[in-house]
């Protein structure tokens, strides 16, 4: 009898695309493990307007319904919060991984973590100093400024690359409360990377808490692009449908 795999439903975090999957989905091909890596709308190549957290976790939603089979679901940074509003819309999630991402509770935005209130504050040499605000209500990002805070550990060409495809975010999406929490009764995972320079390490171990298990790289913000193989041999193992 074959073994069966689910396939992975990759989204991606704020002010990226698809496109910051490739890498990964690559390593994920080499072990027969079906991958999809979504655009939320107004990223990457999507044609649509951008959206906030509640419609991009409604689009995420949508896809897998159409996809009708049981999923892992990995959201990474932002995208966090958009896998857990998603999974109270669909039935077809096995397991949620939060790659160094945001796991909000029922009421909470990414604004207003609770486990996060009494921590120190990020210092404002990371990500802070690389946004500003953009037109009709969206941040955006100094592409040089946020390549330390996000791909410390990539090789120069790859951060150029994914410093240039780097987009505008709809401010809404950080201060949309979710709806429920699903990895209450879910399972899930957290991947904890240790020289995250835009998620601090003690701000993803308070969120990590809330997940049932916990695994760590040795990398930065983007595991996906730094340490690829890596990465993708955590999702096989939880794609298995025997794990």
């Amino acid at each position: 009898m074959s073994e069966t795999i689910r396939p992975v439903v990759l989204v991606h975090g704020a002010w990226h695309g698809a496109w910051c999957w490739s890498a990964l989905q690559a390593e994920l091909d080499r072990h027969g493990v079906p991958s999809f890596a979504l655009d939320l709308p107004g990223h990457g190549t999507s044609a649509e307007p951008l959206g906030d957290m509640h419609g991009d976790a409604a689009a995420v939603a949508s896809f897998i319904d159409r996809l009708g089979t049981e999923v892992v679901l990995v959201g990474h940074s932002y995208g966090g919060a958009v896998i857990t509003e998603a999974a109270l819309h669909t039935a077809h999630v096995g397991h949620l991984v939060y790659l160094t991402a945001f796991v909000l509770d029922e009421g909470e935005s990414m604004v207003s973590v609770a486990v996060l209130a009494d921590l120190p504050p990020e210092p404002q040499d990371l990500l802070g100093n690389a946004r500003s605000r953009g037109e009709h209500g969206t941040l955006v990002l100094d592409p040089q400024a946020a390549i330390p805070a996000l791909y410390g550990h990539c090789a120069p060409a790859v951060q150029q690359a994914a410093a240039a495809r780097l987009c505008p975010q709809n401010i809404a999406s950080f201060v949309q409360p979710a709806t429920g929490a699903p990895w209450r009764t879910t399972p899930s995972t957290f991947v904890r990377c240790t020289d995250d320079r835009a998620i601090a390490i003690n701000h993803q171990d308070a969120m990590a808490a809330r997940c049932a298990s916990v695994e760590t790289l040795p990398t930065d913000h983007s595991p996906f692009a730094s340490m690829p193989a890596e990465t993708a041999a955590l999702l096989v193992r939880l794609a298995r449908s025997d794990y």
